[in-house]
């Protein structure tokens, strides 16, 4: 298994999080993470990625225990993610962008030395085109759509070659056109990297994943295929009567 999640508690002053969730996730295996406000979506996937702590529980990821992790830590061991808002550079050109995501993998001696630039072009024009912007890679990002800027962040978070990528609610604010585009843009990623998403359009996370994890109220409410999920009747008494 490459990510498991077990037993996760998450505690703020009075108010439990999570209490006891759990998830596991398979070599390229897209995994989605669903359920009614507040049930804990966000927060299991902070503590997955390093930027909560859990009160209890233990992360593992390839077969090593990263619970003390840094996300630092997290991402030198292949591990990346992409939150609900986006964080490109919006004065710098989709190019620089990713470049820069680039960069970031490379030595200091590289950097120092302006080694990098020449030799990344093709990694760069390559990222763009597998996200549909390289016709717009000298452009400001600034310049992009709402959903365009969502490509560009998840191709730089893709830069570093993870195993897991980790995305929040991705398709928010998009149109339904932008959905569907970004369902096609994951897809081919599957062959190199496995991916965790919560996200709150039933349609475009049963078309993309291969499992469904359903939380309420901090707990594991269910667990299995699209089908499976679809079918379980806690899940449709209880998540989807409340979403």
């Amino acid at each position: 298994m490459l990510l498991e999640a077990a037993g996760i508690q998450k505690v703020f002053g009075k108010l439990t999080a999570l209490d006891g969730a759990a998830l596991s996730v398979g070599e390229n295996e897209f995994h989605g993470l669903i359920g009614p406000n507040g049930s804990g979506k966000s927060t299991l996937m902070k503590c997955i990625a390093g930027a909560e702590v859990p009160t209890q529980g233990k992360v593992s990821f390839v077969n090593t225990d990263i619970t003390a992790f840094t996300p630092t830590e997290r991402a030198r061991a292949g591990m990346s993610l992409k939150f609900q808002i986006t964080s490109v550079l919006p004065s710098l050109t989709l190019y620089d962008n990713i470049l820069l995501a680039l960069q970031a993998q490379s030595s200091l001696v590289d950097l120092l030395f302006s080694r990098t630039r020449d030799a990344l072009h093709e990694q760069v024009m390559t990222m763009l085109t597998q996200f549909r912007l390289a016709d717009r890679a000298f452009e400001a990002a600034a310049a992009l759509s709402h959903g365009q800027q969502q490509w560009l962040e998840i191709a730089m978070a893709l830069a570093g070659k993870p195993k897991l990528l980790l995305l929040d609610e991705p398709t928010g604010g998009m149109s339904l056109e932008e959905r569907r585009v970004t369902g096609e843009l994951l897809q081919p990623i599957k062959q190199h990297c496995s991916l965790v998403i919560v996200e709150h359009d039933l349609d475009f996370i049963r078309d993309i994943c291969d499992r469904l994890t359903v939380l309420d109220q901090g707990k594991v409410l269910a667990s299995g295929t699209v089908s499976e999920i679809q079918a379980n009747k806690a899940v449709q008494e209880i998540y989807l009567r409340r979403a």
